[in-house]
């Protein structure tokens, strides 16, 4: 083959570099059009995480908006009640009631009974009539407070309880509501020829029945009826009537039995409240006595509330309140009862009072038809149904809560929808303290449910707040000295070699699932160190001694033996020093306690201190939790360490100053806003931990520093109570009303700190 002439090899030549060129053009316009993507991929991902987060605070907040709105009534329907003339002369003697599903009310008045179908609001005229009573009706109640069971009194001194049922019938998807009535046999309460004026009347499993009893001569009489049981020996009803002693000039205008019929109490025309406890055999001889009222202020409405611990009150001018028991009667006058709350009052004289028979709410009427809907554990007045100008003869609460029926003096009986479905949670129940039934003083207290229904929701957040913060200081009192010394010794003293297998090492560590973490804590270390606490608190006081004579000898060994410190020797020693103080310390862990705890440390804190150790405490948080924390803070703060710049590090040793001159002068200074960024970021994570602190710490939600007892953090109470929160129930949206707490918790820790490390990094920007 002819070799190539010269114009030929040029031109093969300029062939290739064009080609040369041409690829690397492509290849810059491929790298090119790769950062747009990149820069938008990237800037999308950031936009979507922003988005994200504030879709999760949306989200919060729309779950907790329902908690604080306000509660809403609607009427629903007005029926005129037709009277005949003898209905009409015992009007005073009437009582409303409804079934759950509020589709049949009732309406007692004298003899009759009257069930209504509603909406429309026609009778059923198949039960109900003229009952099977003897004489005419002189007072009706309720007996118990829940359910639809009446006592009528009469003027022969008998007393019929009426028993109301409603039994729900389904024929495909269609529901019809079945009444029934049941008068049963009477009662004797009082001896013959008086008529009964005002009673009441309780009853227990059938088995017992206990009726308070007031003639028109003023006379109080109390039957106790006690019949033999399924497992009974006897079938003698046995029948106990005393009367009971009234102080003088004194006028009974209510009367109240407890459900067991152990409790009389009574409210006077002249503002008072008595008492009387069935002791043994009988009632006490002479009542207890407490003023609830202004001198001739009557009591005009009186009841219990929802299990019986709470009594509310009306009188003639108007006021509401409710008052407790007190468990210590030894106060001023031996005083037995306590006021927990007063209430927005009415314009006019209460007259009729329903309690609900599910929560602590209750309803109270007055003699111009206007209605207030309270809530005991609050002591807010939650709506106002206006009236009409008409006194409420009956007023019941629906036993859902979630309606009413009245039966007006108008002759119109008047139903209403009432949307009140969290009418425990106010800002004030949340977040500061409040006086529950069975408590002396207002009191922050979180306990969410309980086995029965007449139990108070305590929804106190600030127990929770307070767990938070506590296992968090107690995280991070073990973990920032750690992580930040470790950090600083890995960063500045430790030889490259073995940096370079410490820190991947420590930095695993992050990789420990909570969940293990806090099974270990729990149920390993925690007993352990119920066992060894003596010998821990020997370690804590001895280690920085053996530290700081371990670091001091080796100051004096000679060069040739420091050199090999390259290889750990150093570590070595020491941690052969720290493993042989912390064996000698669990071997002596009987003498130690004898030596500074007399023999029993538990012992000795609660005699000395009054402090109470609990196997699951807040030790037991700082070691798990603090090992979840340090590799964050370690590796983050190493890191910064590390990034100062090696020239002012070698220029400041030039210049003379020493390795911990120049780390605490320059390095520590330059290195600051890394740092501070390492602790907010432990801080954050220590805060929303869930499983160590649900597993290790007992999860009570109490309020105490002391190191030796548990606590309840934000995060563990979400994990636990979720599951068993109802799907949009109140403590469901509290629980989210928690997660939003703490989601600003972290948010105003991040925002501060990213605020103190920009300043940090301005001001020492020229290292």
């Amino acid at each position: 083959m002819p070799p190539l002439s010269s114009s030929s090899s040029s031109l093969v030549s300029g062939r290739k570099s064009s080609a040369v060129v041409s690829r690397a053009g492509a290849q810059r316009r491929i790298r090119h059009l790769l950062d747009h993507v990149a820069k938008y991929v990237v800037g999308a991902g950031g936009l979507a995480t922003i988005v994200s987060i504030l879709g999760i605070f949306v989200y919060l907040v729309w779950e907790v908006i329902p908690l604080f709105q306000p509660a809403t009534v609607s009427p629903e329907l007005t029926v005129p009640v037709s009277l005949t003339e003898t209905q009409a002369s015992n009007r005073t003697h009437a009582m409303v009631g409804i079934d759950e599903y509020r589709e049949v009310p009732f309406i007692l008045q004298g003899k009759h009974l009257q069930f209504l179908s509603l909406p429309g609001g026609s009778p059923i005229p198949e039960v109900g009539g003229e009952l099977s009573i003897a004489g005419e009706p002189t007072s009706v109640v309720r007996m118990g407070l829940k359910g639809n069971s009446l006592s009528v009194g009469t003027d022969r001194g008998l007393v019929y309880p009426v028993k109301i049922l409603y039994r729900s019938d389904f024929q495909g998807d269609q529901r019809t509501i079945l009444p029934s009535v049941k008068v049963n046999d009477p009662i004797k309460v009082v001896p013959d020829r008086m008529g009964i004026i005002l009673h009441a009347h309780v009853t227990r499993s059938e088995e017992y029945q206990t009726v308070a009893a007031l003639t028109g001569s003023g006379e109080l009489w109390v039957t106790r009826i006690e019949e033999p049981g399924d497992f009974s020996f006897t079938d003698e009803v046995v029948v106990t009537t005393n009367r009971l002693v009234l102080p003088p000039q004194v006028h009974l205008t209510t009367l109240v039995l407890d459900s067991v019929g152990k409790r009389l109490v009574a409210g006077t025309n002249d503002g008072h409240l008595l008492a009387w406890e069935w002791q043994r055999q009988g009632f006490d001889a002479m009542p207890q006595s407490v003023s609830v009222g202004a001198a001739g202020d009557a009591v005009t409405a009186l009841s219990y509330l929802l299990g019986e611990r709470t009594l509310v009150v009306g009188t003639t001018s108007g006021s509401v309140s409710t008052w407790a028991f007190s468990a210590d009667q030894s106060g001023p006058s031996g005083r037995f009862l306590r006021k927990v709350h007063t209430f927005t009052p009415h314009a006019r004289s209460v007259t009729s009072l329903s309690v609900s028979q599910r929560d602590k709410g209750f309803l109270t009427a007055d003699d111009q038809g206007t209605v207030l809907l309270h809530y005991s554990t609050t002591g807010e007045t939650i709506l106002e149904i206006s009236g009409k100008g008409n006194a409420i003869e009956s007023l019941r609460y629906a036993p859902k809560a979630d309606g009413l029926v009245w039966l007006g003096e108008d002759h119109t009986l008047q139903t209403y929808a009432i949307d009140n479905p969290h009418p425990e949670v106010t800002f004030k129940s949340l977040f500061f303290p409040v006086t529950y039934e069975g408590y002396d003083r207002p009191e922050v207290v979180w306990q969410s449910s309980s086995g029965s229904d007449e139990f108070e929701p305590k929804l106190g957040l600030i127990p929770l707040m307070f767990g938070t913060l506590k296992g968090t200081l107690y995280a991070m009192v073990l973990a920032i000295p750690l992580a930040v010394m470790g950090a600083i010794y890995t960063a500045m003293f430790m030889h490259p070699h073995l940096r370079s297998v410490v820190k991947p090492s420590l930095e695993l560590m992050a990789a420990l699932p909570s969940v293990v973490l806090g099974f270990l804590a729990g149920l390993w270390f925690a007993p352990l160190l119920e066992k060894i606490f003596p010998a821990v608190v020997a370690i804590v006081g001895m280690l920085p001694l053996v530290i700081a004579v371990c670091c001091l000898a080796w100051q004096f060994l000679p060069i040739r033996v420091k050199r090999f410190d390259a290889y750990g020797l150093d570590l070595m020693v020491m941690m052969v020093a720290i493993v042989l103080t912390v064996g000698a310390c669990l071997m002596a862990n009987h003498a130690i306690e004898g030596w500074l705890f007399g023999g029993n440390f538990k012992q000795w804190l609660a005699q000395n201190f009054g402090l109470t150790y609990d196997q699951r405490n807040a030790i037991v948080i700082s070691f798990a939790m603090g090992f979840a924390v340090i590799p964050i803070i370690f590796s983050i703060a190493e890191d910064a360490i590390a990034n100062v710049p090696r020239q002012l590090i070698a220029g400041s040793l030039a210049l003379g100053a020493t390795r911990w001159q120049t780390l605490t002068r320059l390095v520590l200074i330059s290195a600051s806003p890394g740092i501070f960024s390492a602790l907010m970021i432990g801080f954050g994570r220590a805060i929303g931990e869930t499983m160590i602190v649900l597993m290790a710490t007992g999860n009570t939600p109490i309020m105490d520093w002391s190191m030796f007892n548990g606590f309840r953090t934000l995060s563990a109470n979400i994990a636990v109570e979720m599951p068993e929160a109802p799907h949009g129930g109140t403590l469901y949206r509290v629980l989210f009303l928690s997660g939003l707490i703490l989601f600003g918790f972290t948010f105003t820790i991040n925002t501060i700190a990213e605020i103190v490390r920009q300043r940090l990094r301005q001001k020492y920007s020229q290292f």
